[in-house]
């Protein structure tokens, strides 16, 4: 069981879920631990989703690291994060994304976007690079759309219509949909591949 972040990170790499130099770099750069509640400190390296108050997680580790790898973010987008919790996957985004990229989180539970602010507030470079938003995740975030890539932590029955009309053509949504994770891709304004 892992103790420490590298740990953690080689546990990921071992393990088939962490293949991409940038997001193995960036899980080593951004620290698990800085995100999750003080009484789980301890707990913030093992391979499990954490608590963060209001029947909400911090995702296990390799659910991150596999939907990231999915997402594949490159340097210079534009990233919106559903569902930002506790903020560490808006922040390991951030780290891939590079100086000219941004990421956009939406939270709909006003403690957590705080906590996610805070925790972020750690991490001086990535937090000019990273905005969040109360909000319905559903709705996406117009004021800030088109997006390249858009992430959510939570499962929905569907893909909401507002996040389709707000990704670029060309671009990716990676989404929990029922038991299944979902990748799909904009090839024009009508035309989805799921």
């Amino acid at each position: 069981m892992a103790t420490t972040n590298d740990e953690l990170v080689d546990e990921l790499i071992k393990g088939g879920y962490l293949k991409t130099p940038t997001l193995i770099e960036a899980f080593r750069e951004v620290n698990r631990a800085d995100f999750v509640p003080e009484e789980l400190k301890e707990d913030a390296y093992m391979n499990v989703p954490l608590s963060i108050g209001f029947d909400q997680t911090i995702s296990q580790p390799l659910t991150v690291a596999f939907m990231l790898e999915l997402l594949l973010p490159q340097p210079g987008e534009k990233i919106l994060d559903i569902g930002t919790g506790s903020g560490w996957q808006a922040a390991l985004l951030a780290y891939t994304v590079g100086d000219k990229g941004c990421v956009i989180g939406i939270e709909r539970i006003e403690t957590l976007k705080r906590m996610a602010g805070k925790n972020i507030n750690k991490y001086k470079e990535l937090k000019r690079r990273i905005k969040i938003f109360l909000n319905d995740g559903s709705k996406g975030y117009e004021e800030e759309a088109p997006y390249d890539k858009i992430i959510a932590a939570a499962a929905a029955d569907e893909i909401p219509p507002a996040w389709k009309e707000q990704l670029k053509t060309g671009g990716v949504i990676v989404a929990p949909v029922g038991a299944s994770v979902v990748i799909m891709n904009k090839v024009d304004a009508e035309k989805f591949e799921t």
